[in-house]
């Protein structure tokens, strides 16, 4: 292990905007902040956005920044790479972010039911190829996982590089009639009335110097509605 990535891992267990639960703490159990990071973490009662697969915390520390009347919560299992987005919040003194190191696919033992407003799903992996569609972070195995802790009709994100993730995406949406807000296939050739899509990650100013299109997806998630997967298209359709 690198000194840098040990350095950093020591630094993240003294900011206090960062929790790194153990993972037997949570397989099939309720975290103790389950239900209480407004009350506990935050102590407001704002509403709160999650950023699943944060990397690097860009957009939860620049969201965090343009929106001081909500909570901002970065969920991500690799530590040294939250260790800048948290930094830049502990410098910066920033109220509303916290981090949360911890695998998504255990993401329901830390949220209770209709504590997320939202969710920014930023250049997670696309696992491509049709064997590995439940691994996606949009896929109907997780979209069901937020039902439980999202308020009904609450606006989930998804910005990517990868064509194959955003459609297939697009056709989950559709395909269980949900409320699709925008769908584009390459975001910089429009515009739009505010500048949440602006703030770029680390990974996205390397797909765009690489010449790559931005894929944005916004849609609302309905809370009774169960999430199945879309069916393949067959030969000849």
């Amino acid at each position: 292990m690198g000194k840098n990535k040990l350095a950093r891992w020591n630094e993240l267990e003294t900011l206090n905007n960062v929790f790194q639960p153990e993972t037997d703490a949570v397989i099939g159990k309720d975290h103790q902040v389950k239900g209480t990071w407004k009350q506990q973490v935050f102590r407001n009662l704002n509403p709160i956005v999650l950023e699943l697969g944060c990397g690097k915390g860009e957009y939860t520390v620049g969201l965090a920044t343009r929106f001081p009347g909500k909570n901002f919560i970065g969920v991500d299992i690799k530590g040294a790479r939250m260790w800048r987005g948290a930094k830049t919040a502990h410098e910066n003194n920033l109220p509303n972010v916290a981090f949360l190191r911890t695998r998504i696919e255990f993401i329901n033992s830390f949220f209770a039911t209709d504590e997320v407003d939202e969710i920014w799903i930023t250049f997670p992996d696309p696992h491509p190829g049709g064997r590995n569609s439940n691994k996606r972070l949009t896929s109907p195995w997780f979209l069901n996982k937020y039902r439980l802790f999202l308020k009904d009709k609450g606006l989930i994100h998804l910005k990517t590089d990868n064509s194959e993730l955003y459609n297939y995406s697009e056709k989950i949406v559709l395909h269980n009639d949900l409320n699709l807000v925008r769908s584009t296939g390459d975001l910089y050739s429009e515009k739009f009335p505010d500048d949440i899509l602006s703030i770029k990650t680390h990974y996205e100013m390397i797909f765009l110097k690489d010449g790559l299109k931005i894929n944005y997806l916004s849609f609302r998630l309905d809370k009774e509605k169960i999430i199945d997967e879309a069916p393949l298209k067959t030969q000849g359709s």
